[in-house]
Formats: C-alpha cells, structure tokens, sequence
C-alpha cells in the first residue's frame, strides 16, 4: 500500500495551479462536483470541526474561490458554494492530475499499462459503492 500512498502524493504535487492545501483542494472538488452545501455539513463531509471549515471558507472565499449565498429553502441559512474561479481551478486541477497519471503510466511497460488501466476503473467502482453505503 505504500505504493498507492506515493501515487497519490505525486500527483497531488502535479498540481501547479493555485496553491491550495489538500483540505482546501478537497472542500473545493465536494463543492464542484456535488454543488453548493452548508457550512456544517461541508465540515462533516470533509471530517473537519465547523471552526476549521469556517477559517477554511473564509480563507477560500478572500482568494475567490467560493461565496456565501443565501439558502432558498431556508432563508436563515447559508450556503457555500464555487465560484466560477473556483469551478476553473478544480477543472485545470484535475486535468493536472490526470495528465500527472496518464505520464507515470505511459512509462510503464505494455502488460503494465494494461494492468493498471483495469485496476483503476474497479478501484473507483469499489470506491463509489462504498461512498453509497456509508
């Protein structure tokens, strides 16, 4: 497992766009991906304290990258949510990443491409179905 780790850390460090830290990083992909959400259950769905996720939005909205708007369902309440800036660093984040991944796994031999090309689609259907369970 030591191998995933390094995986995930070098292409972690692929990433030059913005320099965000890997909480920051993660709250903004929750954000692109599954849309706008509170401040308390964007904290417990990053497993972060609510003080934490507040500093972190704070921190995230002063660089532009998420706004505060107002709950339509509940006008007392606040959503975060991407902005469009936001939404532009996830995308050219995850195309770093991916062209970070595509690079290491053209360096591989043929039998190892393969592999790896049939491990990884499996590995994010594990993932998923775990996610829908929990």
């Amino acid at each position: 497992m030591i191998a995933v780790e390094q995986l995930v850390r070098y292409v972690r460090s692929s990433a030059t766009t913005a320099s965000l830290s890997i909480a920051a990083a993660s709250a903004l992909g929750r954000l692109s991906r599954e849309g706008p959400y509170r401040l308390t259950e964007l904290a417990r769905a990053e497993r972060v304290s609510q003080p934490n996720m507040t500093q972190l939005v704070t921190r995230m909205e002063r660089a532009g990258l998420v706004r505060r708007v107002a709950d339509s369902s509940d006008g007392r309440g606040v959503l975060v949510q991407a902005t469009e800036t936001g939404l532009e660093v996830f995308r050219q984040r995850r195309t770093e990443h991916a062209e970070a991944l595509r690079e290491l796994v053209e360096e591989l031999t043929g039998p190892e491409q393969r592999a790896v090309k049939a491990a990884l689609p499996a590995l994010a259907r594990a993932i998923q179905q775990r996610q829908a369970r929990s």
